[in-house]
């Protein structure tokens, strides 16, 4: 099947691209395309999400050679035709009660995306044309596609696989909002260490006449000369202004013998 091999791969959906004048729409999709039965039919798979967040499933298969085969959507279609007239192109034609219903074109672009033409007749009887544009993807996706033209409901699958990335995103947002939150604790706890320290040592190299006690409130002044003394004695004690450049904090030793600002 050297014509289809163009086709063989995994494609992601480009959204803002994609027509639709009727059917489901949807916000992301994959559509794959495989050689199966050594090289004799091809397996479309296709998973999408639609704007309502739920969840689709559908694959078939087909002998791309003309002929009518059964198809295996009966609710779409009775029979299935696929043939691929040249390297660029894949059609496939649906049909109902012997009459065609909808042909989906499949054609290979000059920059290397696959634009799919689904040209149908609605319920009511009314013709549409929906247009969708993909990418080639370099791995498969779990999730997501479109035929938005192709009336195919919710399979139990697509529904399975649905809820289980819904409680797994939910999962992971909350793991990561966890993580967040911890992050940013240790980030202000290390900010506070960060001041600790710094405290811790403009105290260390101030002058002390006495012997700190744990969790006593000290005071640290600025002397006119630049250094720093730590006194037993608030800045209210003092007659005036007191006999410093000016008062800095109130501070308490830890245990871990860094200093701490109090109010």
């Amino acid at each position: 099947m050297v014509q289809a091999y163009n086709f063989l791969a995994s494609w992601q959906l480009f959204p803002e691209k994609c027509v639709y004048e009727s059917g489901i729409v949807p916000k992301s999709g994959n559509y794959k395309i495989e050689s199966i039965l050594n090289g004799k039919s091809l397996q479309i798979s296709i998973n999408w999400i639609t704007v309502e967040n739920e969840a689709y499933y559908a694959q078939f298969s087909v002998v791309p050679d003309g002929s009518q085969q059964p198809c295996e959507y009966q609710e779409l279609a009775d029979t299935v035709t696929a043939v691929i007239p040249d390297t660029s192109t894949l059609i496939h034609t649906f049909y109902k009660n012997e009459a065609q219903v909808l042909s989906v074109q499949h054609r290979i672009l000059s920059n290397g995306f696959l634009e799919l033409v689904y040209e149908g007749i609605t319920t009511n009887g009314a013709a549409f044309v929906n247009k969708e544009v993909y990418h080639k993807q370099m791995s498969v996706l779990p999730y997501a596609s479109s035929v938005g033209s192709v009336v195919i409901q919710p399979t139990k699958q697509g529904m399975i696989k649905h809820k289980a990335l819904t409680a797994m995103e939910e999962q992971t947002n909350m793991q990561l909002e966890q993580i967040k939150q911890q992050i940013e604790l240790l980030a202000r706890q290390a900010q506070e260490i960060r001041k600790r320290r710094e405290l811790s040592l403009m105290i260390y190299d101030a002058q002390i006449n006495f012997k700190p006690q744990i969790r006593q409130v000290y005071y640290l002044y600025e002397k006119k000369d630049g250094n720093y003394l730590l006194s037993l004695v608030a800045p209210k004690e003092w007659a005036g202004s007191g006999p410093f450049k000016q008062f800095l904090a109130s501070v308490q030793l830890l245990t871990d013998h860094t200093w701490v600002e109090v109010a």
